[in-house]
């Protein structure tokens, strides 16, 4: 039995480079083996059963030599296993692609090479330079900078490699950049050639200085440059100042950390040139028995309002409607109320029309939302005796608040299903029936703690590299704090925080550090444009 081995290229680290068949190979692997030089945020693309085995490959440390890693591929394969070898930038550049791939020739087992955007093109096009063009370059090299330039039997014939190609791209050059940059200028190639060297390109930690192969050596140790780095050699480096575009973006340097599952939203903060780097801290599950929703589901017909405050009600409702038989037709006659456009668009894609959209997300403006429809239901069928309340600028009821007092039966006759999450307010229950009204609220998912570590994150908010962590619930954040550890609050103090709404500030305040983001609507949208406007205010972060 033999199985099958995917060599895929990750590219260089923007997240947005790796390719659509090489996102496919991930998603179907039992087996990742993975390098250390790749956005380990594509890890998240995987099936959670598949087993993860980091390879390291890291400057020279290897937490697995080549042969051990040949060895455990094999190894993988015969066990018949779908296995992806994921590597950073492109496999067969400098990969050590395709020596991996006649190990699995020899030993008869199927492989695949899925390549991948090498730093090589990547890192330089993010700089702004590109390696050809037509007034300056029309041809390039791309070299291994590692190599001991001084021993005898190179594999470089640097007499012709100085002078008779336009643009030289060196990889892991910077240890080596001083014996580089002397053998292209013995060699022929001019001392004042440009020269740009790239590191951590196409990420927030992106710097580029610029220089002459006369200089560049003595600016790398005086900007403290070290690798990963690209080193481009040649005049199309003079472009760079008209042609850069990724450093003007207005969130670049930023990473945003978000700590729900992957939902629409937050694709505006990467446009805007940030990174996100998803830490989930819930995982939206079934509910532990089905037995309540589905006594609600059974009796359907009897409610008049079936209200929604959020996708995950909409689309845990709807399958088990479907998985007990029933369909959208069973809803004839009832009032459809979502909470938000898109919790709205949700029941729309199931065909059906919404009856009542809230201006407020909160379960106050939906208890005002329902009072004014009701009252406007029964002006048409006959005046107000008395006047409506004027309205002030309250939300709980009582004199002047513009909503009956707890005595009123407003609602009374009416009959509402609320299908939510296991833990929710009570608010809008506790007034519905105040008001006379009948409501059942089943559980209909749950948001469970996930089982990750965060080891990963712990370092790099040790390193100042998460500019912005957000939370869209109180659960997020607790969670946060129970996965990271006993220090998680000490590692967030210096970093902006933002959340999606009061309930939120208050789990965060709790536990006394500052909410600086928030905004007046509690969607994600408006978080998030809230976050890309304190961004502007405060500017590029600092490299």
């Amino acid at each position: 039995m033999r199985g099958k081995v995917y060599l895929v290229g990750a590219g260089p680290g923007d997240i947005g480079l790796l390719t659509v068949k090489g996102l496919r190979c991930l998603q179907k692997a039992e087996v990742v083996i993975y390098d250390f030089h790749l956005n380990a945020q594509v890890l998240n693309y995987i099936n959670h059963d598949a087993e993860f085995i980091y390879a390291g490959k890291r400057g020279g440390r290897h937490t697995m030599t080549q042969d051990e890693i040949n060895n455990i591929v094999v190894q993988k394969a015969k066990e018949g296993k779908i296995i992806c070898r994921l590597k950073g930038g492109d496999p067969f550049v400098f990969g050590r692609g395709g020596e991996e791939a006649e190990v699995l020739f020899r030993e008869g087992i199927e492989f695949e090479v899925v390549p991948g955007v090498s730093s090589a093109i990547a890192a330089p096009a993010y700089a702004g330079i590109p390696l050809t063009h037509r007034l300056y370059s029309s041809s390039f090299a791309v070299i291994p900078g590692y190599e001991d330039t001084t021993k005898k039997e190179s594999a470089i014939d640097w007499s012709k490699l100085a002078t008779g190609v336009g643009t030289l791209v060196f990889l892991m050059a910077v240890k080596n950049i001083d014996l580089l940059t002397q053998k292209l200028i013995e060699n022929g190639r001019n001392p004042e050639t440009p020269v740009a060297v790239i590191r951590w390109g196409t990420r927030p930690d992106q710097r580029t200085i610029i220089g002459t192969l006369q200089n560049i050596a003595e600016l790398v140790k005086e900007k403290d440059i070290k690798p990963p780095a690209v080193m481009v050699v040649g005049d199309v480096v003079k472009l760079r100042e008209s042609l850069k575009w990724y450093e003007k973006k207005p969130m670049f340097g930023y990473r945003i950390l978000m700590t729900r599952e992957h939902s629409e939203g937050f694709e505006s903060l990467e446009e805007h040139g940030a990174e996100i780097i998803e830490f989930p801290t819930i995982e939206i599950v079934p509910p532990e028995s089905y037995e309540e929703l589905d006594s609600t589901i059974d009796k359907v017909e009897s409610y008049h309002w079936l209200i929604f405050t959020s996708k995950n009600g909409v689309n845990f409702f709807f399958q088990r409607v479907f998985e007990k038989d029933r369909d959208i037709r069973d809803l004839r006659g009832i009032k459809i109320c979502a909470i938000g456009s898109k919790t709205a668009q949700a029941v729309r894609k199931y065909g059906i029309k919404v009856d009542l959209v809230p201006d407020e997300f909160r379960a106050e403006g939906l208890i005002e939302a329902f009072i004014k429809e009701v009252r406007s239901q029964k002006s048409e069928v006959s005046p107000p005796t008395h006047p409506s309340p004027s309205r002030g600028e309250g939300k709980g009821g009582g004199e002047g608040s513009g909503l009956p007092t707890p005595n009123s039966k407003l609602l009374e006759g009416l009959r509402f299903l609320l299908p939510r999450a296991e833990k929710a307010r009570e608010i809008f229950p506790e007034k519905v029936r105040e008001l006379g009204g009948e409501i059942d609220a089943p559980v209909t998912y749950r948001a469970i703690k996930p089982e990750s570590h965060g080891k990963r994150l712990k370092r790099f908010l040790k390193e100042g590299k998460i500019s912005i962590a957000t939370f869209t619930s109180a659960a997020t954040f607790n969670n946060f704090r129970e996965i990271v550890g006993y220090d998680a609050d000490e590692l967030l103090k210096d970093v902006t925080i933002a959340v999606i709404g009061p309930v939120t500030a208050k789990a965060v305040e709790n536990a006394g550090l500052k909410v600086d983001i928030m905004p007046k609507e509690a969607t994600i949208e408006a978080m998030v444009e809230e976050i890309i406007k304190w961004a502007t205010q405060h500017g590029k972060r600092e490299k």
